[in-house]
């Protein structure tokens, strides 16, 4: 008992302790894409489509059967004499047959040819939605760390705001400001209290989306590691385009769709060729007639025994149009996949080109972000020393901190919109 009790123990602590730790970027990816149900669903269509190609060559093997028969039959029937009268007959047979095909008129090569095309759509499918995971994931973990950097600033704000509502009531004691001072700076603190409330509650709605996208069964715990220092530059979109149609999964599974498209044009085509097949079978039978005398059941079977070879050709003629109609739908399918292959390249070359154009904002907003920043703080710093010495009041105090902190925070946004569309370029560019 008290080793399931100690066992019990390690167990939770070691839950506990995985609960605890912080998850990096890449335990997230790999965690989504093992969970997510869409990728799931992907890899069951991909077995599908192996067991497709499967089937495609077994159709190549021959086909064997075998048959047994027992009939009875009572009342009147035909006899020798051609005249009719109640007799009872029974009838024993058994036959094995194989039928190889010779020339299927190209179906069964053609089919493989398609299953194989099918096959390798469907795997890059499978990559493409694991691509759009780990692009979900990449842009909510960017989301999380961004809310929680927007939540130190609002403790920074409110840290700024507790400093000043000290200095204010010192002044206010020594004489040197109003009262009035000292609640204004009393109620800032407590909107600053607010906004650091409300930051919080943004970056665990953060956590809970993300939490929800990796499939977890509960936030509880679950929170994240900051990224490590990379420097990542701002890829050409030429550059990203030209090597995402040589990588990118969903181009590659809307070009393979179109190949697919193809052979399936030529395997509906083979409705219009002739087929052959090679027959072969072996078989006997016994027969019984009540009220005559009848040869042994063995000897029946010895000598009705027969043997058959022979082959079968099918011409088709006329179909009522069914191989024609075949075709025709196949070509539409090809024109279907056509389209769906230039919207794809379409929308991906404006999904690179929306984020070059958004990264070199984000880059020359980053930059100037921090040059108001180091002017605002500068300038906040400065309106501190003047309002201890009595030559400012608490409102243009409080309008150079708010210029600092809004500063603060568009330096936060433009460089995780940097970083988030630098991500971006690198992944269509791998």
């Amino acid at each position: 008992m008290k080793r399931f009790i100690t066992a019990l123990w390690l167990v939770a602590v070691f839950f506990q302790v995985n609960a605890a730790e912080k998850w990096s970027l890449d335990s997230c990816i790999n965690y989504a894409i093992s969970h997510n149900i869409s990728v799931r669903n992907a890899m069951v269509d991909r077995s599908s489509a192996e067991l497709g190609v499967t089937e495609a060559k077994d159709a190549f093997l021959p086909q064997a059967q075998a048959q047994a028969s027992q009939s009875f039959n009572f009342g009147r029937g035909l006899t020798a004499e051609n005249t009719y009268a109640n007799r009872n007959t029974s009838q024993t047979g058994w036959s094995v047959g194989v039928s190889l095909p010779l020339f299927q008129g190209l179906s069964a090569v053609r089919q493989l040819d398609y299953s194989r095309a099918y096959l390798k759509t469907v795997a890059e499918q499978v990559e493409a939605t694991k691509d759009n995971v780990e692009l979900q994931v990449i842009v909510q973990y960017l989301q999380v760390l961004y809310s929680g950097e927007l939540e130190d600033v609002a403790s920074e704000q409110k840290r700024l705001s507790e400093v000043q509502l000290e200095r204010s009531r010192i002044l206010v004691e020594e004489g040197k400001l109003p009262e009035l001072e000292l609640t204004q700076a009393e109620a800032q603190v407590a909107k600053d209290n607010l906004s650091v409330v409300n930051a919080r509650n943004d970056r665990m709605l953060a956590l809970l989306d993300l939490s929800q996208l990796l499939q977890l069964p509960s936030s509880d715990g679950f929170d994240v590691r900051p990224l490590p220092e990379e420097r990542l530059r701002t890829l050409s979109s030429e550059e990203v385009y030209t090597s995402a149609l040589q990588s990118n999964h969903g181009v590659l599974a809307a070009r393979y769709e179109t190949e697919a498209a193809d052979r399936n044009i030529r395997l509906a085509k083979t409705g219009y060729l002739p087929r052959l097949s090679f027959n072969a079978g072996i078989g006997s039978s016994y027969y019984y007639l009540n009220g005559f005398e009848n040869a042994p059941f063995h000897r029946q079977m010895r000598d009705n025994f027969n043997t058959s070879v022979g082959f079968t050709l099918s011409i088709p003629l006329f179909d009522a149009f069914a191989t024609r109609n075949r075709v025709r739908r196949a070509e539409v399918s090809m024109t279907t996949a056509r389209l769906r292959q230039e919207d794809v390249c379409s929308n991906l070359y404006k999904s690179i080109q929306q984020a070059h154009l958004q990264a070199v904002a984000a880059e020359s907003k980053l930059e100037a972000a921090i040059v108001a920043e180091d002017a605002t703080k500068a300038a906040f710093e400065a309106m501190e020393v003047k309002f201890e010495f009595g030559r400012a009041n608490s409102t243009e105090l409080e309008q150079t901190r708010a210029e600092y902190i809004k500063s603060r925070i568009s330096t936060v946004q433009s460089r995780y919109e940097l970083i988030l569309r630098r991500r971006i370029l690198e992944f269509y560019n791998r």
